[in-house]
């Protein structure tokens, strides 16, 4: 009996007869044999059809069958060493559900823009097939984690009334003669939560209207944001330590095949253990002077600049305690020196740079009404915010963990954009 397979599971049906249902990935034509590579969105496997022993139906359609069209084949799956996978298919039937027309990206080399144009045929490729596997398996260990440290999922919204990180970067938009804005962070909606349930975290869409083209920026991109009540920047960072180790391990142990087919060096991610190297923002600027590089303290870090500190690791390194005036308003300042605030930033070897900046939040109501009106900020957006100041505030903190940038440094990738299916870059909101 013929059953229904799924090719990265083809090793569990060796000497049967199955059916799979997918794509033609490319093929070679050796007149009386043909080999069909066929994927199904969980792998790829090689379908020998040799023109004696299939009908001559069956051939005609092996030989007609063009590049990405979508098939239904059955044969028998043995064990090939020399074969993709180690598994190939002797084919005996080969149906054609949709002939593709000319494909347009072929085994060629072809242009970034040309690619980015065809981003909704790209994503087929095998290298970004491997990508989007590990981006998912990203974001399911993000949500494994929390969920198995007594974290609840509170959903934040998207449109929001107010700036979260500055309001140079926000998309504004109509609603109903109102100005409301695409959010930017679901951190000031969960640190309401987590006076109701303790330890938090928001998984969704964030938006920052930045003028930027480098490798590291995406205008929409997705941020994992877990928040906890009683925890100070201490807390903070054991959690983003612990927390990014568990997403590095996990990939490394459940996506070595995708990492392989990217061609990844794993030997620095095999390095990513807690604890983290911990320097404060002060050294971190007295080793940007000791390799001779310009840096006024007070400034943010640009991306040399992280480069720079991140080759002094052979890991992750937080950086902690940044200059109250480069962070955002509701950054608690350090009781000892107030021109420091108690945040952190997590940074990526390998120049990948920051995916993670949080810190401790302000607890008390006039300083946090002091901080929104020095940053110009609306009263009366923010009313509900400080209310969290006047109702049982706790001293609390938090994070952001950005997926893409991530998956960027997990994947070994030079360009963020092939971290996530559809990107919005600047001048880029096609397809």
């Amino acid at each position: 009996m013929t059953q229904r397979a799924d090719i990265e599971n083809i090793a569990q049906h060796e000497g049967q007869e199955v059916t799979l249902k997918g794509w033609l990935y490319n093929k070679t034509d050796k007149g009386k044999l043909q080999f069909l590579l066929v994927r199904d969105g969980t792998g790829i496997i090689q379908a020998v059809v040799l023109q004696d022993e299939v009908s001559p139906e069956t051939f005609k359609a092996a030989q007609d069958v063009t590049q990405e069209s979508s098939i239904v084949v059955t044969g028998t799956a043995r064990a090939d060493k020399r074969a993709p996978g180690g598994y190939e298919l002797s084919l005996s039937e080969l149906q054609i559900v949709q002939l593709a027309e000319p494909y347009p990206i072929t085994p060629k080399e072809h242009g970034v823009s040309f690619l980015m144009d065809h981003r909704h045929l790209w994503l087929r490729s095998a290298r970004q097939h491997a990508i989007l596997k590990i981006r998912a398996e990203v974001i399911r260990a993000c949500r494994d984690y929390f969920d198995d440290h007594g974290f609840v999922l509170v959903d934040t919204p998207i449109l929001t009334p107010a700036a979260c990180e500055g309001t140079s970067t926000l998309f504004e938009t109509d609603y109903f003669g109102e100005s409301a804005y695409l959010a930017q962070s679901g951190q000031l909606y969960s640190e309401a939560s987590i006076a109701s349930l303790g330890k938090v975290y928001c998984f969704g869409p964030t938006f920052r209207a930045e003028k930027s083209k480098t490798r590291r920026h995406l205008l929409e991109f997705w941020m994992v944001e877990p928040e906890m009540a009683f925890a100070d920047l201490d807390d903070c960072m054991e959690l983003a330590e612990d927390f990014v180790t568990y997403i590095v391990q996990t990939v490394l142990e459940k996506r070595k095949t995708q990492l392989e087919e990217l061609e990844r060096d794993t030997s620095s991610l095999e390095k990513v253990e807690a604890p983290f190297p911990r320097i404060s923002y002060d050294e971190a600027v007295e080793i940007l002077h000791s390799k001779g590089m310009e840096f006024e303290w007070g400034s943010d870090f640009g991306a040399p600049d992280e480069t720079a500190l991140a080759q002094e690791f052979g890991k992750p390194v937080l950086v902690h305690r940044f200059p109250t005036q480069s962070k955002a308003f509701y950054m608690e300042p350090d009781p000892e020196r107030p021109e420091i605030s108690l945040s952190v930033d997590c940074l990526a070897p390998e120049g990948y740079g920051e995916i993670i900046g949080g810190g401790q939040r302000i607890a008390d109501y006039d300083l946090l009404l002091q901080r929104v009106r020095e940053h110009k900020l609306p009263e009366e957006a923010f009313r509900w915010y400080l209310d969290l100041r006047r109702f049982g505030s706790t001293p609390h903190s938090g994070f952001g963990l950005g997926i893409e940038r991530t998956v960027a440094w997990i994947c070994g990738l030079e360009h963020i954009r092939e971290t996530i299916p559809f990107p919005r870059m600047l001048y880029r909101l096609y397809p």
